[in-house]
């Protein structure tokens, strides 16, 4: 039974960065990888792309003959796409047992309100894959209150249409050290602890939310956050390989491919640590790492690959020696070669017999 990863999110939250890193992670661990595009204006994918549906229908060429827009053409192009299913089917026939990455468009109202992009999730349910949403959001939507408030409108509202397995995950986190202090420890957030503590930064955030009459609806829109108690947020530093690690560990589990069949007795130390959960890292160890101390374990992983880049230095050093070492051992033993062959060198001593 083949699992993926459907990877939606808004504009610039690192859907293809996160494709690229995971495939090398994957591919790092021992995991056969597949990435297919679904988005009909990504043109330059950073990946190597599997399956790509711009060799179904390009943006370019619905926008010139439909003469449609940016966002009215990627929504043609994912309808186009659900009436020619059979191509898509196809392609993953071609993939096997490949664990896929679905690389989706970022126009939100894909994954909020406009069917066609559920539809194929729930095609490509029925070929037999394990579907797991990944919706990426980028970690500088924390830095303001009214901006983290639409983000839980986002992930709450593309929970309840996608329907599915789903993870929410605040990408960039290792940049969030670059913004103004956070009001609250980085768990708040990710929790989504009592989000009436937030109201005051929320009315100092801008004059116009102070409006008396902004008051009622903010209290409204918490209030339905919390009522339905579905939002929570991963975190992810895709460039760090216990992030990518930990937030694997989650997706594995959410999807079941913790609980499926072992790969066999030949995993390799990674699979085994990622199946078994090695590498947790608490919300509390992200904000010390990436927040509280991140000057300080950046200078500790820096020295960390210094001594490693030199034990790999002296490595090279000894085998190089030891080759040196082997080829004049050989050279030494090139003097007796003759002997060997049954030859005797010449001595100067000429022996005379008699007849």
């Amino acid at each position: 039974m083949p699992f993926a990863q459907l990877v939606i999110g808004p504009p610039g939250a690192g859907k293809s960065t996160f494709c690229n890193g995971m495939h090398q992670f994957l591919g790092a661990i021992g995991r056969k990888c597949s990435i297919v595009n679904l988005d009909p204006a990504n043109d330059q994918t950073s990946y190597p792309c599997a399956l790509d549906v711009r060799d179904l229908v390009t943006l370019e060429e619905i926008m010139s003959e439909d003469s449609l827009g940016p966002n009215g053409g990627v929504l043609y192009a994912l309808e186009e796409l659900e009436e020619n299913f059979d191509w898509l089917e196809e392609g993953l026939k071609g993939l096997e047992e490949d664990y896929v990455l679905f690389d989706c468009p970022g126009q939100v109202e894909l994954f909020t309100h406009h069917s066609s992009l559920r539809n194929i999730f729930f095609k490509i349910q029925k070929l037999g894959y394990r579907l797991i949403v990944i919706h990426l959001i980028d970690s500088y939507n924390l830095t303001l209150p009214s901006m983290y408030i639409s983000a839980l409108l986002l992930s709450l509202r593309a929970m309840l249409q996608m329907d599915l397995p789903h993870l929410n995950v605040l990408t960039k986190i290792d940049n969030l050290s670059n913004y103004a202090p956070l009001p609250f420890n980085l768990d708040y957030y990710t929790e989504v602890q009592d989000l009436n503590y937030l109201l005051p930064h929320l009315e100092a955030e801008s004059s116009r939310l102070s409006h008396e009459k902004f008051g009622p609806l903010n209290s409204a829109i918490i209030e339905l956050v919390e009522e339905f108690g579905l939002v929570g947020f991963e975190t992810l530093a895709v460039e760090d390989k216990k992030s990518m690690m930990n937030l694997l560990k989650v997706i594995d589990r959410a999807s079941g491919y913790v609980f499926g069949p072992a790969e066999g007795a030949n995993d390799t130390i990674w699979q085994v640590a990622v199946r078994e959960g090695l590498g947790t890292m608490d919300v509390r160890d992200v904000q010390e790492r990436w927040l509280d101390a991140k000057e300080t374990y950046d200078e500790h992983e820096l020295q960390e690959l210094e001594k490693e880049a030199k034990a790999r230095e002296q490595a090279a050093e000894d085998t190089a020696k030891n080759l040196d070492d082997n080829n004049n051992e050989d050279d030494d033993d090139d003097e007796y070669d003759n002997i060997r062959q049954g030859t005797i060198p010449d001595s100067g001593v000429k022996i005379i017999r008699k007849s």
